[in-house]
């Protein structure tokens, strides 16, 4: 069963030109004084460091990591270093990985602000957000732990293509649980061949990961992504029904349904939309 999910809605930022007013100068003649002209230079500012992280629900915990080190102006890798060193308080399901604790908001970033510091930050405001009353209470309704209730928050903020569908998306995962059947999405795939694309290939079905829910039953082993709120409010409160797949066949139209037969019509069109001129355009 293909799943697929739609790209993020991309901000391609454009290059804008600036304006260069130059003021030419001017000899003023009258009383046959030549006035000299006035050079100023102007230096330039130095970059002003940034005052805040912003984290993006969704975001890996690699791509968190490469912020970090931007933000405090380190060298790559620095972040992802110095997990160890961050005594991060994860739950025992974790295994010390802090996919899915990373939690996306705006962090403060002052003098002494450090990988650590920041990494800690994030997991302690997720532990703050996930072990409440609602999501603890709603993770027990649901017959799961918060751990688990995480990992399928972060499969409905990949695979959700707007935050309507997340409580749907929700229950699809739910659906094929209850029923024994792999979740088929296409998300951990990616999430396994550290890529984002919504093209995936028998091919990459085919990959020996443990993140490979084709072949393999249940839950990825983590989460594949950091959630957001809306994420981890669907995940314990999924919308009522009987769907077992989704596609999106273009954007704005993802379509729910408990029939394989509807399915595979509605990922032929998916397909279909795929080859169009507009769709390879804007996949360039």
């Amino acid at each position: 069963m293909e799943m697929n999910t739609p790209p993020r809605s991309t901000i391609r930022l454009t290059r804008r030109g600036r304006l260069a007013l130059v003021a030419t100068g001017a000899v003023v003649a009258g009383t046959a004084v030549a006035v000299p002209l006035l050079s100023v230079e102007h230096k330039e500012e130095a970059p002003k460091k940034p005052t805040t992280l912003v984290i993006p629900e969704g975001w890996r915990a690699g791509q968190i990591y490469e912020a970090v080190d931007k933000a405090l102006a380190l060298p790559a890798g620095t972040t992802r270093k110095a997990l160890p060193k961050a005594a991060l308080k994860l739950p025992n399901d974790a295994e010390g990985n802090p996919e899915g604790y990373l939690f996306p908001a705006t962090y403060p970033l002052d003098k002494k602000a450090t990988p650590e510091s920041l990494l800690a930050y994030m997991v302690d405001t997720a532990n703050k957000r996930f072990n409440g009353a609602p999501i603890a209470a709603g993770a027990q309704r649901n017959a799961m732990n918060v751990y688990q209730a995480v990992t399928i928050a972060s499969l409905v903020q990949a695979e959700a293509a707007t935050k309507a569908d997340m409580g749907k998306v929700a229950r699809v995962v739910f659906n094929r649980l209850e029923r024994g059947m792999p979740l088929q999405m296409d998300s951990t795939i990616n999430y396994a061949l550290n890529r984002f694309t919504v093209r995936t290939t028998g091919r990459d079905t085919r990959i020996e990961s443990p993140y490979n829910s084709y072949q393999r039953m249940g839950l990825p082993p983590t989460p594949i992504d950091n959630p957001g709120e809306e994420a981890m409010r669907a995940a314990i409160n999924p919308t009522p029904g009987n769907w077992l797949y989704f596609v999106t066949v273009k954007p704005g139209d993802t379509r729910f349904t408990a029939s394989y037969e509807e399915h595979k019509r509605n990922v032929a069109e998916f397909n279909r939309n795929q080859q169009s001129p507009a769709a390879k355009a804007a996949a360039r």
